[in-house]
């Protein structure tokens, strides 16, 4: 892959988010700097930075950038916060955060995914990032409280056990609805704020099976 094209690919994406209303500077430069197209299969590269969520196997997909950006601007982060993201799938997302705050804790069911996801992200050098394989609904409550908490799966609700690792201030952004269609949600202090309409996979809870997610 030809970086000069990649670099390209970036900068016009993140002159695109700002179009579209991103203005979180930090979160601009992290989608300018983050190659997403290292986080999607290799039959869809040419893809990568469309404005369209695209499937990575074991029926997840890479979200859409806008949603992606949307989201970590949502958190309002100032980069010394440890946080959690509930649903790793490629580590794309985890990568985008990494450049935000000080340290990521990423929970994902599936160990196919996560397995890949750390391996990709300690090969581009994203050296803050835990990737932990796991029931995301739970988080990780022995590294909370946690300065933001960004769920990448849509719920019926925000789950408590998250809501409890929340550090007092912080938010939690999170898709809410019921057949992969409603509505983000910041929830702070007790406090839900309804974002934007959203599509996203159901969060899928409880131990995956054997074998779940693989071939």
């Amino acid at each position: 892959m030809d970086p000069t094209w990649t670099t390209a690919a970036r900068e016009r994406m993140a002159r695109r988010l700002r179009e579209r209303g991103i203005g979180d500077e930090r979160v601009l430069a992290a989608m300018a700097e983050v190659p997403r197209d290292r986080f999607v299969p290799a039959a869809l590269v040419d893809d990568a930075y469309a404005e369209a969520p695209l499937p990575i196997g074991s029926g997840q997909t890479i979200s859409q950038p806008w949603i992606v950006a949307f989201m970590t601007a949502a958190l309002e982060l100032t980069g010394a916060e440890r946080t959690l993201e509930v649903g790793t799938g490629s580590g794309y997302g985890a990568a985008v955060l990494s450049r935000c705050c000080r340290e990521v804790v990423t929970v994902e069911r599936l160990a196919a995914l996560a397995l890949a996801a750390a391996a990709r992200l300690a090969g581009l050098g994203y050296d803050n990032v835990e990737v932990r394989v796991g029931d995301g609904a739970g988080g990780a409550p022995d590294r909370a409280p946690f300065g933001g908490i960004s769920v990448t799966a849509m719920s019926s609700q925000p789950p408590q056990a998250l809501l409890d690792q929340l550090a007092p201030g912080a938010a939690l952004v999170c898709p809410v609805g019921h057949g992969g269609q409603g509505e983000l949600v910041r929830v702070r202090d007790g406090r839900v704020e309804r974002l934007v309409p959203v599509g996203f996979v159901p969060l899928v809870t409880g131990p995956a099976e054997p074998g779940e997610g693989l071939g």
